[in-house]
């Protein structure tokens, strides 16, 4: 099994842009065996402290396997409407791990 935390910096006005591509993209992931844990959208008042810009969303995930995500980042379908994450996308940080 292996973790993801992703925390996600949108376009300014892009964010229904990126909804968009999130109501296309989060259905996939049960075919790879992928699951959302939690889905983040906080609030400037949510941080204590902060050095850089505040990220839009927080993503958790899981996978069973590396594989399996690798799978789902290069499926087919998800191909079809990535230029609504490039559109809406400004930059993210992917953050991996295992369950110890």
């Amino acid at each position: 099994m292996i973790y993801l935390t992703m925390m996600i910096f949108v376009k300014d006005g892009k964010e229904e842009v990126f909804h968009q591509f999130e109501e296309l993209a989060i259905p996939l992931l049960k075919d790879y065996k992928g699951k959302l844990i939690y889905r983040l959208r906080p609030t400037k008042e949510s941080f204590i402290s902060h050095e850089d810009e505040l990220p839009y969303e927080i993503h958790f995930l899981s996978f069973e396997s590396e594989s399996d995500f690798v799978n789902f980042a290069k499926d087919k379908r998800r191909k079809e409407f990535l230029h609504l994450k490039e559109e809406s996308i400004k930059s993210s940080f992917l953050i991996k791990g295992m369950k110890v």
